[in-house]
């Protein structure tokens, strides 16, 4: 990540305190509520996914959470009580909700939000099966789960509200997507760009639908091993498979995520045992007791939530560690050996199944996210008006979605370049160096000078022949730098 590490570890920082000050509202809420200790492990599971999930960053996000959280949320409590009763047709129920969800991604932000809401309960209910509450009445106990989600949100969206209003964190940029998604008036220059994207064929089937399909089997497989050969902890299996295709950027990217997963929970494995030799029952250090081990387990999930941009595997380590330290660590050992065995299988599975079931080329995603990040760019250029910051939002968007598609090449960087004619890594980094050029042009305001633009839609009309994208790419880089000292293009006035 090289001089952008640090920023990144900055901005990261302050997510996770606003996240671990977020999840401990919402745990003393459920201890208001209930002092029995399950719901307060679902009021912290709940306030990480959520505030991961971006779902509170907006007014209308928040509201439109807040209606169909609940909904959903006695939704996956039906669907937990028939894993639990009926096995085989509560893990049918589970996967036709989980594919189901990706599935509306096809309709946009708004699809992609509620498949989000409707994933969000399920997956908790793997990580935080059932929520002891005997203690509790019968309404109560049926309220509960979504008393906590409600309390969650609310908690996450304070703390993110405080972070927008202090600088910490931005809001989503609603506005620039929007004006992405606006026609851009054809001109002599763009004509050319308007070619339809090639790294999405129309004869086939729709990416939201594939990705359904491969998770449909993933999770299905998953159950049915987890049931017949690992009946006391399927659950891991499953939670591994859905991990590791929940956010299919092609094959490439579902291996990269597999592999930092497996690496990452066998070092939180051997993290977790030293912990355990250490502070154990009979321990050098003692035992901890239920206060320490709070506290180790919250410090494990916050250096978690921290440094999980600079990889997933760090993530998978402390979740690790926590978990470990959430069931006492007496005895862990077996357990832990045993966990890491099941991640393997179900990462092997998720892999298996983005690789043999209608499978996305990871070179083809990123090229349709390099077009999204030059239709951004073209739109801030060719715009008249002085406001830069919304059009300079919208192109950095784009940069950051190639830098994500982009993470699992240069992770293989070290593969002879005769396997990969070209490289894509070579495509990141040519659009990488446009970044300072074209900010310096967007802040200057005003339309950018002809040969810019019509660099630009060289560029895009590139994508057609992967040979010729890199070259097109670099073209564009040196055309930006020389646009710096141009004079700015006077408007159309049509």
């Amino acid at each position: 990540m090289g001089a952008a590490t640090p920023t990144l570890l900055l901005a990261s920082l302050r997510e996770a305190v606003l996240t671990l000050a977020a999840a401990l509202v919402a745990m003393a809420g459920a201890l208001a509520l209930d002092p029995e200790p399950g719901p307060a492990v679902l009021a912290v599971v709940l306030a990480l996914s959520l505030s991961r999930s971006g779902l509170d960053r907006s007014l209308r996000g928040r509201v439109e959470a807040a209606v169909v959280l609940p909904v959903v949320g006695l939704g996956a409590l039906g669907i937990g009580l028939l894993l639990k009763s009926e096995p085989w047709l509560g893990a049918l129920a589970f996967t036709s909700a989980i594919a189901g969800g990706i599935w509306l991604r096809r309709f946009g932000p708004a699809g992609t939000q509620a498949g989000t809401l409707i994933a969000l309960p399920c997956i908790v209910l793997l990580v935080v099966p059932r929520v002891h509450a005997e203690q509790a009445g019968p309404v109560l106990r049926l309220a509960l789960p979504v008393l906590v989600a409600l309390l969650a949100l609310l908690s996450v969206s304070l703390f993110h509200a405080l972070g927008q209003r202090i600088g910490w964190i931005e809001a989503p940029p609603l506005e620039p997507r929007r004006a992405r998604a606006t026609p851009t008036p054809v001109t002599a220059d763009t004509a050319a760009a308007a070619a339809p994207n090639p790294a999405a064929p129309p004869r086939r089937l729709a990416v939201s639908t594939r990705q359904a399909l491969q998770m449909a089997v993933a999770l299905g497989a998953a159950f049915a091993l987890g049931y017949l050969v690992f009946p006391g902890h399927w659950a891991w299996l499953v939670l591994t498979a859905y991990i590791v295709g929940s956010a299919n950027r092609g094959r490439l990217d579902v291996v990269h995520k597999s592999v930092q997963r497996v690496l990452g929970a066998a070092a939180g494995t051997l993290v977790a045992l030293g912990v355990g030799h250490a502070f154990g029952p009979g321990g050098p250090g003692g035992a901890l007791g239920p206060a320490g081990t709070s506290a180790l387990i919250l410090l494990a999930l916050f250096l978690g939530v921290w440094l999980r941009p600079l990889g997933y595997g760090w993530w998978a380590l402390f979740v690790t560690v926590a978990l470990a330290l959430l069931q006492g660590l007496g005895g862990t050992e077996p357990l832990l050996g045993q966990r890491l065995g099941e991640i393997v299988v179900g990462a092997l599975i998720g892999v298996a199944a983005a690789c043999w079931v209608l499978p996305l080329r990871s070179s083809d995603v990123l090229r349709k996210r390099i077009g999204d990040a030059l239709a951004a760019l073209s739109e801030a250029l060719a715009s008249p008006e002085p406001a830069a910051a919304p059009r300079a939002a919208a192109f950095e968007a784009g940069l950051a979605g190639v830098a994500r598609v982009g993470a699992p090449f240069r992770a293989v960087r070290w593969v002879p370049r005769r396997w990969w004619r070209p490289h894509p890594v070579d495509w990141v980094d040519e659009l990488m160096a446009c970044r300072a050029p074209a900010l310096a042009l967007i802040e200057r305001g005003g339309a950018a000078p002809g040969a810019v633009r019509k660099s630009v839609g060289a560029a895009r009309l590139a994508l057609r022949e992967p040979a010729q994208i890199q070259p097109a790419l670099a073209a564009l880089r040196t055309a930006l730098a020389a646009g710096q000292g141009a004079p700015r293009a006077a408007p159309s006035g049509d």
